[in-house]
């Protein structure tokens, strides 16, 4: 469903923002713990390099809040509106997911962040090209 070329795809995907070619991690899988923060330093097909400046990632944190609300309403909305679940229960739902999917939410506002300062580039997916 989702195609190179879209900031989408790079986000959901965790692939390089600019050529979309190779992800951005080192261990794709958010759930390995140690490796949640580890990232490649230089994306190697087109060169693009991730962090940009030192600190880079701090502005993930101003993703993260928007997101981890989206998470929490949707446990909102599905405990409590669907399930029919009481507010204790309906806030155990929403503490339980979070803790569960704060992994996901942090790459998915690494990715987001990154996203805001590249553009995806189809000659760089087609050939390797030296970015900043």
């Amino acid at each position: 469903m989702l195609k190179k070329g879209n900031k989408l795809y790079s986000i959901l995907t965790g692939t390089c923002p600019k050529c979309q070619m190779e992800s951005m991690y080192r261990d794709k899988n958010p759930y390995h713990l140690s490796n949640i923060f580890k990232m490649h330093e230089r994306c190697s097909h087109c060169n693009t390099k991730y962090k940009i400046e030192p600190s880079f990632f701090y502005g993930s944190m101003y993703v993260s809040y928007p997101v981890g609300i989206i998470f929490a309403s949707a446990a909102f909305v599905i405990a409590f509106l669907v399930i029919g679940a009481s507010l204790v229960h309906t806030f155990i739902a929403i503490v339980v997911t979070m803790v569960f999917s704060l992994p996901i939410i942090i790459r998915l506002s690494r990715n987001i962040w990154i996203n805001f300062f590249f553009k995806y580039d189809p000659a760089a997916s087609k050939e390797g090209i030296t970015t900043r």
